[in-house]
C-alpha cells in the first residue's frame, strides 16, 4: 500500500506491505450446526503454513530493503491458534537478525494504523486478520480501487486487485481499473520485467495526477475506458 503522487489522502508517504497467509484460518470453511440456533466455525492454524508465510515475509523484506516486520495477532485470547502463529514467526525471526521484528494485537494495530501508519513497514498476518487489515490499509492510500495484490505460491503466482466484484456497476464503465493495472505491474516485476512494470506504473501515476482524468470513486468523471486510454497515451 503506497501513497500515489498527486492523489490527496489523509496521510502522505504511506508505504506498507501486507503479507497475508491465505490457505487456512477461519477461511477453511469448516462449519457445522451443533444444535438449533448454535453454529460452530473451526479456525485451523498449522505450523507448516505459519512457517511458510513467515519465511516468505522475511525473505521478501530482505530483498526489498525493508527494515521491520510486525506480526499481527490475537494471542491474548486465542492462545493456542494465534500462539502457534507467533511461535512460528519468532522462530523465523531468529534466523533474520537484520530485520527488526515486533508484534501487535490486531485491534491495537487497527487503531495505530489510522493514527500513524508510518510506524509500520511490513505487516505479517493470518488469513482473516490479513483480509480485514488490507482493506483498512487500502483506505489509507485512496481505497480499494488503487491497491494491487499478489497471491504467491511455490510454483504458481496469481495477480489481482484486492477488492471483490462490484455487480452494481457491472457494464456501466464506472469501475476504476487502477488496482488491476497495478497488479499487472507486480506481475511484470515478478517475472523479471521491472523496466516494463516501472513504465506502466509511471503512466498510471501521471494520469491520477490529473483530477479530471480520475474515475468516479476518486472524485473524477472519467469512465473506465477513458482512464485506460489515458494510461496508454502516457506509456
Amino acid at each position: 500500500m503506497r501513497s500515489i503522487p498527486g492523489l490527496s489522502t489523509r496521510f502522505e508517504g504511506v508505504d506498507l506491505i501486507v503479507v497475508r497467509e491465505n490457505t487456512e484460518d477461519l477461511y477453511s470453511g469448516l462449519e457445522h450446526r451443533v444444535a438449533p440456533g448454535v453454529v460452530e466455525s473451526i479456525k485451523v492454524i498449522t505450523e507448516r503454513a505459519c512457517l511458510r508465510i513467515a519465511s516468505y515475509a522475511f525473505k521478501m523484506a530482505e530483498q526489498r530493503g525493508r527494515k521491520k516486520i510486525t506480526a499481527v495477532h490475537k494471542a491474548n485470547i486465542m492462545k493456542l491458534s494465534d500462539g502457534l502463529f507467533l511461535e512460528c514467526c519468532r522462530r523465523v525471526a531468529r534466523d533474520h537478525r537484520d530485520i527488526e521484528y515486533g508484534e501487535v494485537i490486531v485491534d491495537n494495530c487497527a487503531m495505530q494504523l489510522v493514527r500513524d501508519p508510518s510506524q509500520f513497514d511490513v505487516l505479517l498476518l493470518e488469513n482473516l486478520y490479513g483480509d480485514i487489515m488490507s482493506d483498512l490499509c487500502a483506505g489509507l492510500v485512496g481505497g480499494l480501487g488503487v491497491v494491487p495484490g499478489a497471491n504467491l505460491g511455490d510454483d504458481v503466482a496469481v495477480f489481482e486487485a484486492v477488492h471483490g466484484s462490484a455487480p452494481d456497476i457491472a457494464g456501466k464503465r464506472l469501475a476504476n481499473p487502477t488496482a488491476v493495472i497495478l497488479s499487472a505491474v507486480e506481475m511484470l516485476r515478478h517475472i523479471g520485467e521491472s523496466e516494463a512494470g516501472d513504465r506502466v506504473e509511471s503512466a498510471v501515476h501521471a494520469v491520477l495526477a490529473v483530477p479530471q482524468l480520475r474515475t468516479r470513486d476518486l472524485g473524477g468523471n472519467a469512465s473506465t475506458d477513458q482512464f485506460t486510454d489515458s494510461v496508454i497515451e502516457r506509456l
